[in-house]
């Protein structure tokens, strides 16, 4: 019984999972635009400044004879980005664009299957928006589909997000997912009307697909691992000082940005906020403006991100639509306890008030109270903060590639 899994960029959920099939004797083949493995070229090139970027296409040696590259169309993008090339990489329509490399890695899959099939490969595992192709092929020859979806469903999003633009007109330029075709939406569903069975992140996503119209293939939880835990983590006083709160994501509304400016403006100099992320949009007056008045770093290496959320004492993550959100499971690992929403996996990780904070999405008031609630009884960050520890180190990311491969082998049966 084998599987092929594919990924286009190899994101710690694909890696593990391929990982997983692996260690069950279960992998036929990890499809990818770019890897890295160790002593090869492309290793040796990713310490040169310039090709830094492929650093984070590191893979585990073992995985290395499973693993079939196609890596011109991301390589491409990755170039395109940095020379500037803004048309090259534009949505959906550029030659280098996110999309063209999903569909050129799909297209891959696709035109390897029949022989895959014959090789013995009986399930393709894909992930949103780069499904469609290998699943149409599956279908012809008689190999199952495995979906994955990372974030939750195109029109629950819609449905939810919607009043954002009214709730705040200022920020709506942030909430890009309404850029997306119709084109590409159908594409959405028809990958979801042709899986066999459909896997998620978080019980939130998995209701987010009661929005879809027609008849859906069983669905599985599994939720995402966590990272190593760190071995001591220190908590300061906050006797004399500002409370020191830490976002991290995309700069959009979606991620409920608005309501952190908000609360924070409101609770006033009891706290000091930084933000770690890029625009989602280059005009935002709205955005800009409440930037100007904190700590804001458009980047950092995925080292220094863990490091600055040792350095701060809850990390703020106000989502309105996540199907995850592994910045949550990140902080955990390190000790830094988090307020996050009901519409991320904040429930399916978090036990309100003893590993971290649950509050209702969209709203400004929860997210301030709670904050209030902290800056009266500091007491309850370390307390939750060493909860968060035990929590991460009981769910490594190999007991999720464990479940997932476990979970995929028990499908095909």
């Amino acid at each position: 019984m084998k599987v092929i899994i594919s990924h286009p960029t190899g994101n710690s959920f694909s890696r593990y999972a391929a990982k997983g099939l692996l260690d069950d004797e279960a992998l036929q083949a990890f499809y990818t635009t770019v890897a890295t493995f160790p002593d090869t070229i492309v290793d040796r090139i990713s310490n040169f400044n310039s090709f830094s970027d492929l650093k984070r296409r590191k893979y585990d040696p073992q995985l290395k004879p499973f693993t079939k590259v196609w890596p011109w169309r991301e390589l491409g993008r990755m170039a395109a980005g940095k020379a500037g090339m803004s048309t090259l990489v534009k949505h959906e329509y550029g030659m280098f664009s996110v999309d063209a490399v999903y569909k050129s890695i799909d297209k891959r899959v696709a035109a390897d299957l029949k022989r895959s099939a014959s090789g013995g490969a009986i399930g393709v595992y894909a992930y949103e928006d780069g499904a469609l192709y290998s699943f149409i092929e599956a279908k012809k020859i008689g190999v199952s589909c495995l979906y994955d979806l990372p974030i939750g469903y195109w029109k629950s999003a819609r449905n939810l997000l919607k009043a954002e633009v009214e709730r705040w007109p200022e920020y709506a330029s942030t909430l890009t997912g309404f850029r997306d075709s119709i084109e590409k939406l159908e594409r959405k569903d028809e990958e979801l009307r042709l899986a066999d069975r459909i896997f998620v992140a978080s019980s939130f996503t998995a209701k987010t697909l009661e929005d879809y119209a027609g008849q859906l293939a069983p669905i599985e939880v599994i939720p995402y691992g966590f990272p190593p835990v760190i071995e001591k983590r220190t908590y300061l006083d906050t006797t004399n000082r500002p409370l020191r709160l830490l976002f991290v994501g995309g700069l959009s509304q979606r991620k409920g940005i608005a309501d952190l400016f908000a609360a924070v403006k409101n609770i006033g100099d009891k706290v000091e906020l930084t933000v770690v992320g890029r625009k989602t949009s280059a005009e935002c007056p709205a955005l800009d403006a409440a930037l100007g008045l904190h700590k804001w770093i458009p980047s950092l290496p995925h080292d220094k991100v863990l490091l600055l959320m040792q350095d701060h004492d809850v990390l703020i993550f106000p989502s309105l639509f996540e199907g995850f959100g592994m910045v949550i499971t990140e902080a955990m690992s390190q000790g830094t306890p988090v307020i996050t929403t009901d519409r991320t996996a904040g429930p399916d990780l978090i036990i309100h008030d003893e590993n971290g904070w649950i509050i209702e999405a969209g709203s400004t008031s929860a997210l301030q109270e709670q904050i209030e609630r902290l800056i009266n009884n500091p007491e309850r960050i370390s307390i939750n903060g060493k909860a968060a520890m035990e929590t991460a180190k009981k769910r490594p990311w190999s007991t999720y590639g464990k479940e997932l491969s476990k979970a995929i082998i028990k499908s095909l049966k």
